[in-house]
């Protein structure tokens, strides 16, 4: 058989004979793109489908900057652009009060390039206050002046003083602003986690004014191929960062939960990756176990919220301190559900203090009812809970927290889950 037939398929940067006017990226978006995304090879058969299907190159290179916008516009982002009057701008006090609330600090500052900040003030300065944690503020600052946020600005780096910790918001091609902690002194994971919201608000920033751009381009019937084809390609270029920065982002807030929460190890990338594992074993799909770990990382993301003092007590807690404890979980679904790129697996954190025999919270589900994700992170959770270190206890041996768990499966747990878990323990 000739070498060429018996190829399964060609790969994304390689040519086949039906590859539209010799540019791969035709091949390549006239696929569905959240399979492109996900997929290494394109079969020749696909290949010669699509050469057939796309005839007007201006056209279908229209349809596919739309379908790329339709995906990643306003609303499905980042809502940082474009803003008319003051009240649209409340989003950057939300914001600086959520981030305020999870490194444990009383004040953070949002200053923004006066070139984003239509609307907000008439004041001249070159950075301008778009939202604030406290009510007493700096509105602005001029970028010559010796202050640090100035030079954060401008150098486009993380720089502390006596008083702050100041964190550049800033792409590869421009600078956009500055988050101000008010604080001395921050652990790193913290700082990491500052310097991710940073960089995703820095691509969606960037991001949005692409695809004003491309707006404009699709509605220009003047509009040449090459300035279609460059725009595809920063366009695509700028997703791939977001989604890279959108992981980062999990990352970061997932080991400072854990910094919180005051693990000495990292408790929500061990229970994520025992998730992970534990789908394995019992054959899930490839899909739903990313989510499933995805999970597991953020799990206890409510704890983000909680003061550090809570899990530094070595004694028995207050009834209010308790209670904001047993409340963590719902505030962190509040959080993921205004994290549009996490809504997915919201339903795998809700229902995760649900038991198999229908005593557990919030809805009192039981058995198979419960969804599979949240009885997989229940018992990851767990297990990596009562083998790892505390402030106030040590970890308890692998071998007694099986014990523990199979004689509480079929009541707490799910039973497949944890035999599954013995296999891999």
């Amino acid at each position: 058989m000739d070498k060429d037939i018996k190829k399964n398929g060609v790969s994304l940067f390689s040519q086949s004979e039906f590859l539209i006017d010799n540019d791969p990226f035709e091949e390549i978006f006239a696929l569905n793109l959240g399979d492109f995304l996900s997929e290494h090879l394109i079969s020749e058969e696909l290949a010669h489908k699509i050469g057939e299907h796309t005839k007007d190159k201006k056209a279908g290179l229209k349809n596919q900057l739309s379908e790329l916008i339709s995906i990643y516009a306003l609303n499905k982002t980042l809502c940082v652009l474009n803003f008319d009057t003051q009240e649209d701008y409340a989003i950057f006090t939300s914001i600086a009060k959520s981030i305020a609330q999870m490194v444990d600090i009383q004040v953070c500052n949002i200053y923004l390039a006066k070139e984003f900040t239509k609307g907000l003030t008439e004041n001249s300065m070159q950075l301008v206050l778009a939202g604030s944690s406290s009510e007493l503020q700096v509105p602005g600052y001029n970028v010559d002046s010796d202050s640090t946020i100035a030079k954060s600005y401008l150098r486009s780096e993380t720089l502390a003083d006596k008083d702050s910790i100041i964190v550049s918001i800033h792409s590869v091609s421009q600078n956009i602003g500055v988050i101000e902690l008010k604080t001395p002194m921050l652990q790193g994971e913290f700082i990491e986690l500052v310097e991710s919201i940073a960089n995703l608000f820095a691509t969606s920033i960037t991001l949005q004014s692409q695809i004003d751009e491309t707006y404009r381009l699709i509605e220009d019937e003047n509009s040449a191929t090459p300035d279609l084809q460059h725009m595809r390609a920063e366009l695509t270029a700028l997703i791939g960062d977001l989604c890279d920065f959108q992981q980062a982002f999990v990352e970061n807030l997932a080991n400072a939960v854990d910094t919180k929460g005051g693990y000495k190890v990292a408790h929500s990338q061990n229970t994520a990756t025992l998730a992970r594992k534990i789908c394995k074993q019992l054959g899930l799909n490839e899909k739903t176990t990313d989510l499933i770990y995805y999970a597991g990382l953020l799990q206890n993301i409510g704890k983000i919220t909680l003061p550090e003092s809570i899990f530094a007590t070595n004694g028995k807690l207050s009834q209010e301190d308790f209670e904001k404890i047993q409340n963590h979980s719902n505030v962190g679904v509040n959080l993921l559900m205004n994290i549009n790129f996490l809504s997915e697996v919201v339903p795998y954190i809700t229902y995760q203090k649900e038991r198999f025999d229908g005593t557990g919270s919030p809805e009192g589900l039981k058995g198979q009812s419960i969804p599979f994700g949240s009885r997989i992170i229940a018992v990851a959770d767990a297990y990596s809970a009562m083998t790892s270190d505390r402030p106030y206890r040590k970890a308890m041996p692998k071998e007694q927290a099986l014990d523990i768990m199979r004689n509480e499966a079929g009541s707490k747990w799910d039973a497949d889950v944890v035999n599954a878990l013995a296999e891999i323990a």
